[in-house]
Formats: structure tokens, sequence, C-alpha cells
């Protein structure tokens, strides 16, 4: 029996109750369609949302909105069936999803983030948020979350699709992954030199692209990842939210 519950399922009474009470509201970030190799569907990030969501829900009385699915995600553009749209416009809807939840009466936010090319435009619209409103919306991002499972991984480095990525979803809806179709790919990301720089770089399936190239959109190793492995990666994520959550709001345990 979950402790907490997903929006949609509420009826607008019973939203306004839990608004009124205080009850603290996570906004998932997923992306429905972007592309995650040859063994991963487009859906990975929004399975990936909805499944950590659950947990959380199991363990705190918090209320889910719906998952975000539209975002910033301009390195996988150029694979047929991602979808990306720029900056200014993900920036605007976050902006005004957070101001629907406000006037509404909802002020203890967080927002749950999957992605990674997403991180710097939730950052900085909530830093702008605070400035405008003075509600301070707490964002968690995937990359700071269950690090403390990082020592399990066997691939020389990952990033997208990889071994991480691919255990999580073999816990989570096995049956949506083409673990026959896995391989390893690191592309020529590790050519990268040890640099203090910010390097941009894009997935791009032509050899001649240099850092860029990836021949399966894959940056890892998947054939390595087990769904063990992805139930102990979610555990520790799920721990390090419901700390984070009752550190920052202790009525929510």
């Amino acid at each position: 029996m979950s402790k907490g519950v997903w929006l949609q399922d509420l009826t607008w009474p019973e939203a306004k109750a839990r608004f009124d009470a205080g009850a603290v509201v996570v906004i998932p970030i997923g992306a429905a369609s972007k592309e995650h190799g040859h063994h991963l569907p487009l859906c990975t990030d929004l399975l990936l949302a909805e499944g950590i969501t659950n947990r959380l829900l199991a363990e705190l009385p918090v209320v889910a909105a719906p998952v975000l699915t539209q975002g910033y995600y301009p390195a996988f553009r150029h694979y047929p069936g991602s979808q990306s749209i720029s900056p200014e416009t993900y920036g605007a809807m976050l902006d005004e999803t957070l101001h629907n939840f406000v006037s509404q009466g909802a002020r203890k936010l967080v927002i749950l983030n999957t992605g990674i090319s997403t991180e710097p435009v939730v950052n900085v619209r909530l830093r702008e948020f605070y400035e405008a409103t003075g509600v301070r919306v707490m964002g968690a991002h995937i990359s700071r979350l269950g690090r403390d499972t990082e020592a399990m991984m066997e691939q020389k480095f990952g990033g997208h699709g990889d071994e991480h990525e691919t255990s999580i979803i073999l816990a989570l809806a096995p049956e949506r992954v083409r673990m026959e179709k896995a391989r390893p790919d690191y592309g020529n990301i590790g050519s990268l030199p040890k640099t203090v720089f910010y390097i941009p770089t894009i997935f791009d399936g032509d050899p001649e692209t240099g850092w860029d190239y990836t021949e399966t959109g894959v940056r890892g190793d998947p054939t390595l990842a087990t769904a063990e492995k992805g139930e102990a990666i979610l555990a520790a994520i799920t721990r390090d939210l419901v700390e984070g959550i009752t550190a920052l709001f202790p009525e929510a345990g």
C-alpha cells in the first residue's frame, strides 16, 4: 500500500485538500521519446521517472505530478523518434508548471529530473523562480542520486544506455529490454583529453565526427547489466530521495 499518490488519480477536491494540508509535490521529468541504443526503448527515461516515483510513493505521503515528458535533449535529436525542444521553450514550460502549482496552493515542490542535458536549464529556472516568487523549489538530478552504487559497475566508463541505465530498466521493465541487441559501445568519447574545460558533445553515428561518434547511440557496456544491479541502484536512489525530502520537509516523513 503506497503512502503517496499520483496527482492524476485524485479528484480536484482531493488534490486541493492535499495542497491545503501542505503535501510535498514531486514533479518527475523523464523523456517519453529519446534514443537509448538498439536495446532500450525510446521511453527509457519515462520508465525511469515513473519507476523511481512509484518507489518514492511507497515510502512517503507525497503527491506525484504527471511526468514532464518533453525536454531539452539536444545530443539525441538526430535519431529517428527522439524528441527535443529548445531550452527556452523547456524553461518556459517548467516555469509555467511551477506557477500553476503555486497558484493552486502548493508550496512544497520538488523536481525529480532523470535527464542530464536538462540539468542546467532546471537549475536556472528554479533559481529564477525563487527570485520571482519567493518559493524555493528543490531539484534532485539523477546524476547525483544513488552514487554509492557506482563501485558495482564493471564497464570502463558509461554515460548513456549503458550498464547502469540498462540495469535499472531490467529491474523495472525487463520485457521492454532487447538484451540480444545490446553490445559494448564506447565510441570515441574515451579519447577526450583530460581538461578543465567543458566540452560540448553530441551523439553521432558518423566515425568522422571524432569525439561525438557512437555506432549504436550508446556510451558504455550494457551487456554487463543485470536486474540485481538495477534493484540495488533503485534502492539507493530511493533512499537518497527519502532522506533528502525528509531533511527538507520533516513533516513528510
